[in-house]
């Protein structure tokens, strides 16, 4: 990307790079396939803040480095890092924030889809208010093999692709590429891999003529129906949900590069 200007965050596995009214956020952490951290959840909402107090900037994209993936999901590994449950509730708190971060910045925000987009990097897509996909880009929300749920996710991918399918795809924990999730309508296009960013930032371009009061309004009037009721809960349920035997189990099974053994239990 040409520009002219580099945005510093500190301590951050995202790159900032503005050009003109648009700003390119990379998610940079490719060897680790982009695996979201607490660090991430917190560096996002700060970067989106500075964005948007940065004048000038109109629209921003969202992609990953490298070509395996946008993002594969929460970094299975830092789970075991957490303790009581005070701080699985602050975990869960901290991701809900980072996603509801993006949802409610006044920017409009393209996800330009590079490769998988697993677990929470599929939250992170629902998040972005238009999505472009690779055409070797998959999406799946896998988490019931760790014994979790998509909190946000749950609640976003029902309302834009439908409850039944958000149902299968948690239950079946598969992964669909490009041209089924443009089908089932979870992305807006699917274009050349080559093409994909190229195709992204003229977008935000073009996007940036428009009125950025219009569009702030517009999406805010689109997104209000998501409640803090339905945070709280999903919050809660997912930290209990890191404390079960199932969790332990998943994560595990995961690490190990088995198949998990759930047992025949319900909460």
């Amino acid at each position: 990307m040409t520009g002219n200007a580099d945005i510093a965050v500190d301590d951050t596995p995202l790159a900032v790079h503005r050009d003109g009214p648009v700003a390119l956020v990379t998610i940079a952490r490719p060897l680790k396939l982009n695996t979201l951290t607490r660090r991430f959840y917190a560096n996002i909402t700060a970067t989106l803040q500075s964005l948007e107090q940065n004048g000038g900037v109109r629209a921003v994209v969202i992609t990953g480095a490298g070509e395996r993936a946008f993002s594969a999901g929460g970094d299975i590994g830092s789970l075991h890092s957490l303790g009581d449950m005070v701080d699985r509730r602050a975990y869960q708190r901290e991701a809900m924030a980072a996603f509801l971060a993006v949802e409610r910045c006044p920017l409009p925000i393209i996800a330009a889809v590079n490769g998988l987009a697993l677990g929470g990097g599929c939250e992170l897509t629902l998040a972005c208010d238009i999505v472009i996909a690779a055409e070797h880009a998959a999406f799946g929300m896998p988490e019931a093999g760790l014994g979790l749920v998509p909190g946000y996710g749950v609640i976003r991918a029902a309302d834009k692709i439908g409850r039944a399918m958000t149902k299968q795809l948690i239950a079946t924990r598969r992964r669909i590429d490009a041209a089924t999730a443009l089908r089932i309508g979870l992305v807006e296009e699917v274009v050349p891999s080559a093409a994909l960013l190229s195709h992204a930032l003229a977008m935000a371009k073009e996007i940036a003529e428009s009125s950025p009061l219009a569009l702030e309004v517009a999406k805010r009037i689109i997104d209000r129906n998501l409640t803090q009721a339905d945070l709280d809960y999903s919050i809660e349920a997912l930290a209990v949900l890191q404390a079960s035997p199932d969790v332990r189990e998943g994560t595990a099974a995961f690490l190990g590069k088995r198949k998990p053994v759930f047992a025949d239990r319900r909460g």
